[in-house]
């Protein structure tokens, strides 16, 4: 039996334990049949979907549509928002692009925080490299703070 998540009752999903060895979850693999069958739909709710730009399957070269598992999640992530959450195909539609371009930003944000790293850590070596190079003979001196001594000039004429 499957849950709404579309996992068996073992927690698993349905769609990664049918993969074909080797493919990914974004593998082209599912004719519409299967697909419909594994999100539970019908294969014109599919069709209709692809339509209204939902979800894009891959095409084979006879220009058959072929699903992913990626693509049987989304499927599934439709399902549930318009007949769970109750919202409109348009809704789900701006719903699934602000999502794609999350994950979009995210990776950006991790793309720029690894060159943030790299980037301090050269900062951090560069910034070792000058010390060493240092003289230790000299100290440096903040004027702000160096001690002045005052001598009062002596008088003359008296």
């Amino acid at each position: 039996m499957r849950s709404a998540d579309g996992s068996s009752d073992g927690g698993e999903p349905v769609v990664d334990a049918v993969l074909p060895p080797g493919a990914s979850s974004d593998s082209p693999v599912f004719v519409i049949s299967i697909a419909a069958e594994l999100a539970g739909m019908h294969a014109q709710t599919l069709r209709s979907y692809d339509r209204l730009g939902l979800v894009s399957p891959g095409r084979s070269s006879g220009g058959g549509r072929r699903y992913s598992a990626r693509d049987i999640a989304l499927l599934r992530e439709v399902q549930r928002l318009s007949q769970v959450d109750g919202v409109n195909l348009a809704g789900v539609k701006r719903i699934i692009e602000l999502e794609q371009l999350v994950d979009e930003l995210r990776a950006r944000v991790e793309e720029l925080t690894a060159e943030l790293s790299a980037a301090h850590a050269a900062a951090e070596q560069a910034a070792a490299v000058v010390h060493q190079s240092y003289r230790r003979d000299l100290v440096p001196v903040d004027r702000r703070q160096a001690l002045v001594v005052w001598r009062p000039k002596p008088r003359s004429g008296g």
